[in-house]
């Protein structure tokens, strides 16, 4: 080893690419599937309750137990061998048989699940399946009549894989035990762990198929709501158009609309985020199956291009409209705000100018005050140099009329002057900065 400290992540890292291995299957044999989800807030759920789950089924079978923290299990129960994965919203749990059984797709076989044990497990059952692995025939005929006799006709989709190593078919539909069936037709001498993948990538397909289609029944359940939504926004867009009702009022009514709106996209993120991502994963395990028609039949990819994809564009169209609708509200109550807010400044203008104009009013009647209290101080200092001066009007030959007569313009100018010079002192303190 090189003289260097490794990142405390290495091999979790590296071995993070061999994680959950495929299993190794020898036809003939079967299996049976089982994908539990708990029913709200999946992601976030006690993922110590899922290996609780795994572990008592263990302790049926007598099994040892998976490590602390394990994400994925695989061990022998009984005759049976036992595939145990963890996922974000769901675990599953796959047990192969070995052998067909005594009757095609045998509800029996599932009773590797004991029902006391179903009862308890922390969550609902997402889906079920049942696949059956048997050599091919020499003849291709063998197969198609075969699988019409397991399958549903109408629905039936039937591919060959890998080069044409494998025929696989199903019908996606629910049988009367409450399981899906796929068929797995392998050439003789085609290797145990492709075979594996093969089936692996089937339970992938209708799991993650399954998972999908959540998101198409969310916006479903939210569709009724969002053409309420939009009408009403159309209807508040046009009473902002010809202003039919105060702009208060419709603000107050498209804040509440976009509130809505976000609580809705909100609920809707996760599950419509997941979706895209689960649907991609459907298109990519189809994708690595190589598929070439078969007898004239549907391939894996024609089904879902039927049936799947109008679901998966109902989510994703559900998607930008609520996304679009959300623009148009925000949108909208800005352009209306900018309008409030244009509105209450010309009020404000207007208000100013009022002011302005009582302003005017005020000096001007403060003026007419001044002037009159000229005269007022003026009367009563004319008065006043009048007694000081009466004492003279005998010595310089003046009558005291005529001295009180000659007092009054210097005593109304020194008064007028004086006002004036304690106005301008005033102004001039108010004008100056604090």
């Amino acid at each position: 080893m090189p003289p260097i400290q490794d990142h405390p992540l290495r091999y979790q890292l590296a071995n993070e690419l061999h994680a959950r291995p495929f299993p190794s299957l020898k036809a003939p044999c079967r299996a049976v599937y089982l994908a539990i989800k708990k029913a709200q807030d999946a992601s976030s759920r006690d993922r110590a309750k899922d290996l609780a789950h795994l572990i008592a089924l263990l302790d049926r079978y007598g099994t040892q137990h998976p490590q602390p923290g394990a994400t994925h299990f695989t061990a022998a129960i009984g005759q049976h061998v036992l595939k145990w994965e963890q996922h974000t919203e769901f675990v599953s749990y796959t047990v192969f048989l070995a052998g067909l059984g005594e009757r095609p797709f045998d509800p029996a076989d599932f009773d590797v699940f004991p029902d006391d044990w179903l009862e308890g497990a922390p969550g609902v059952r997402v889906t079920s399946a049942m696949i059956r692995i048997c050599e091919r025939a020499d003849h291709d005929a063998d197969v198609n009549l075969l699988a019409n006799a397991w399958l549903v006709t109408e629905s039936m989709a039937v591919s060959s894989v890998l080069d044409d190593a494998m025929i696989v078919a199903g019908d996606f539909r629910i049988d009367q035990g409450g399981h899906l069936r796929f068929a797995v037709f392998p050439r003789r001498g085609v290797g145990e762990r492709r075979v594996g993948r093969v089936v692996q990538r089937l339970c992938e397909i209708e799991t993650y198929k399954a998972m999908s289609m959540l998101g198409f029944t969310r916006v479903r359940a939210i569709a009724g709501r969002m053409t309420e939504i939009d009408e009403e926004l159309t209807r508040l867009m046009t009473a902002m158009t010809h202003g039919n009702a105060p702009e208060e009022e419709t603000l107050t009514a498209l804040l509440r609309v976009s509130s809505e709106l976000e609580t809705l996209s909100a609920q809707t993120a996760f599950r419509l985020s997941a979706t895209e991502a689960y649907e991609a994963l459907v298109t990519q395990r189809i994708a690595v199956l190589r598929e070439e028609r078969f007898g004239g039949r549907q391939t894996f990819r024609e089904f879902m291009a039927r049936r799947f994809d109008p679901a998966m564009r109902t989510v994703k169209s559900a998607e930008k409209r609520l996304e679009s609708m959300s623009a148009r509200a925000v949108r909208a109550g800005d352009l209306l705000r900018t309008r409030v807010e244009v509105k209450r400044s010309a009020q404000n203008q207007d208000l100013l100018e009022s002011m302005n104009h009582r302003a005017d009013l005020q000096l001007r009647l403060q003026h007419t005050v001044e002037g009159l209290s000229v005269v007022a101080i003026s009367y009563y200092a004319v008065s006043l140099v009048g007694y000081l001066l009466y004492p003279l009007a005998d010595v310089i030959g003046v009558s005291k009329g005529m001295l009180t007569a000659l007092a009054v313009p210097p005593v109304v100018l020194a008064v007028w002057l004086g006002l004036r010079r304690i106005r301008s002192a005033v102004e001039k303190d108010g004008h100056q900065p604090r």
